[in-house]
């Protein structure tokens, strides 16, 4: 069974790097460290561990941790008698991508706002045929999801915030 479990997180860890990669403009190797810090959650995942798991170099990894760092995409913790470091995801990653999102969508939502508001003008004053108009239903409907979308995230911030759950 444990052998399963690994081949799922390191297919996990694949898939997501391959995620962060292009969302985070990561290098490969950086992009599947943080896969797995994500994927091995709050213990932490040690700079041996990595290097055995993740097949590549010492210098390497420390060369993206380092990096990974330096973004504040992570961070680490000791033990008391442990000269080691374990590595963790940092919250503020996770806020600082929930507000990336929730901008976006708001310029999203402005620039709909206004599109709608121009075909509002058009069909009003420049267009006659009913059947040429713009049908503004579309604008309606992507302005109350992108609303909504942003209120539900904006709720998971909160939580991240107050600490109600641990990523």
């Amino acid at each position: 069974m444990k052998g399963n479990i690994c081949k799922e997180k390191m297919a996990l860890v694949e898939k997501l790097g391959v995620h962060l990669e292009n969302r985070e403009q990561l290098a490969p190797v950086a992009a599947r460290i943080l896969a797995y810090i994500i994927l091995t959650g709050k213990r932490g995942v040690t700079f041996e561990d990595m290097v055995s798991v993740l097949c590549a170099s010492k210098s390497t990894i420390s060369t993206h941790l380092n990096h990974l760092q330096d973004l504040n995409k992570i961070e680490y913790f000791t033990k008391t008698g442990d000269r080691k470091k374990y590595f963790i995801i940092n919250k503020n990653t996770i806020i600082q991508h929930v507000d990336r999102m929730v901008s976006h969508w708001n310029d999203e939502r402005i620039i709909h706002l206004e599109i709608k508001k121009y075909k509002e003008t058009q069909n009003e004053i420049k267009i006659k045929n009913n059947d040429e108009k713009f049908d503004l239903t579309f604008h309606d409907d992507y302005v109350k999801f992108v609303e909504e979308a942003t209120a539900s995230v904006k709720e998971l911030r909160e939580k991240l915030i107050n600490k109600k759950f641990h990523i």
